[in-house]
């Protein structure tokens, strides 16, 4: 610019602007601050903040074009990373920070990592409902994965000892926070699926920051226990903590205590339900015997009724009695008759002409007929004269009439 020439406060920050802005190093930016003095412009979308360190501070707007990419919502204090550029807002002749991208720093940035692989996951369906294994009721060996120096692993043996006794705890001693974390888990994993060494598995460790608990948010991890053939019981911090293991497990506990609660049953609440169901079923078996028994007498009645044999038994009684019956009255009958035919022989003994003959009488006949008038007989005829004993042939040598 030539020496000696004036200009105003425009064509200053004019100039300085075109300066900046052909400046390829302010072009595209990464800078690293704490966000303060932040504001949510409702009326246009834009964010306007300061973004700071210990020893400066610089304005910064993201215009909402540039905001509707991002996946949380900025907040003071907040320590993140920036992409941007450099560029003078010329009105006020201020050169400020113009973000297009923002990632939370430190905590925000695995918050960010966090939702990122939880989306990807559950976008090819390794949290899906329909895939979740059902937890055995009675499993008589339960893995655990875990560290074997920590409180988690105590919890879950006082819990299991306590409840179910008789089941065997299967460790396979991992760790739970640093680099080498992941990996043993997800070896332990498949270890215990190679050998079939359990019937649930129970993967987690007690409580820690984002940071410690963060082995069981990496992807090997996630795609190991959602591969498990072995049911899978997520316990990982307190109950208020989240990991993406949580979302691709079987089943979630808040603690390592609950998973162990949900591992295996409460033996001495199964023997008072099984002695509960045994006294019901007794009842019932009872209750059922008694109505049955009582079906079976009317229908033993009911058969005695329609028996044959009953049915013959009856007519033969009733047979009998008629006969017995026939019997009197043919007794009777043939009494009645004996008797009659007694007296009727006794008065026709009394009426015979035997009798008679047999006083001196004789009955007289030609041929076959008896001799009742002496009208009937003419001299010379032969007849017949029955005598009480014997008979004899005459010859009539006379007639004589009354």
């Amino acid at each position: 610019m030539p020496e000696g020439v004036v200009l105003s406060v425009s064509q200053l920050n004019r100039y300085v602007k075109s300066i900046i802005e052909q400046d390829m190093n302010l072009q595209t930016v990464f800078v690293q601050g704490e966000i303060s003095n932040f504001t949510n412009h409702y009326k246009t979308g834009h964010f306007y903040m300061t973004v700071k360190d210990e020893f400066s501070a610089i304005k910064a707007v993201m215009f909402k074009s540039a905001n509707m990419r991002l996946k949380f919502m900025p907040e003071n204090s907040m320590s993140v990373i920036i992409k941007g550029r450099v560029a003078v807002f010329e009105r006020d002749g201020q050169y400020q920070l113009y973000i297009d991208d923002m990632i939370p720093d430190g905590t925000g940035a695995l918050s960010l990592a966090f939702e990122q692989l939880k989306n990807k996951l559950a976008a090819e369906g390794l949290f899906n409902p329909e895939n979740k294994k059902q937890i055995p009721a009675f499993p008589s060996k339960v893995g655990v994965v875990t560290s074997p120096t920590g409180a988690a692993i105590r919890d879950i043996i006082n819990v299991i000892s306590r409840r179910f006794p008789v089941c065997e705890l299967v460790l396979c001693p991992v760790a739970v926070q640093g680099e080498l974390a992941a990996p043993q888990i997800k070896a332990a994993i498949e270890l215990f699926n190679r050998e079939k060494a359990a019937d649930v598995l129970i993967v987690g460790r007690g409580g820690g920051s984002v940071e410690e608990l963060w082995a069981f948010n990496e992807e090997i991890v996630a795609r190991a226990v959602a591969a498990s053939d072995i049911p899978i019981i997520s316990a990982v911090g307190h109950e208020t903590d989240f990991t993406i293991c949580d979302f691709a497990a079987d089943l979630r506990a808040p603690t390592p205590s609950a998973a162990a609660e949900l591992a295996v049953p409460d033996s001495v609440q199964q023997r008072e339900m099984i002695m509960n169901a045994s006294r019901r079923m007794l009842s019932a078996v009872a209750d059922k015997i008694g109505y049955e028994k009582s079906r079976m007498e009317l229908n033993k009645s009911a058969l005695l009724r329609l028996n044959p044999q009953n049915m013959i038994d009856n007519l033969r009684v009733r047979c009998d009695k008629a006969v017995m019956a026939m019997d009197s009255a043919v007794q009777g009958f043939y009494s009645q008759k004996s008797a009659e035919f007694s007296s009727l022989c006794a008065k026709l003994d009394a009426l015979s002409p035997l009798k008679i003959l047999a006083r001196g009488y004789s009955v007289a006949s030609k041929g076959e007929k008896i001799i009742k008038d002496s009208a009937d007989v003419s001299a010379g005829d032969i007849i017949n004269l029955k005598l009480g004993k014997g008979e004899l042939e005459c010859e009539v040598t006379q007639v004589k009439g009354n």
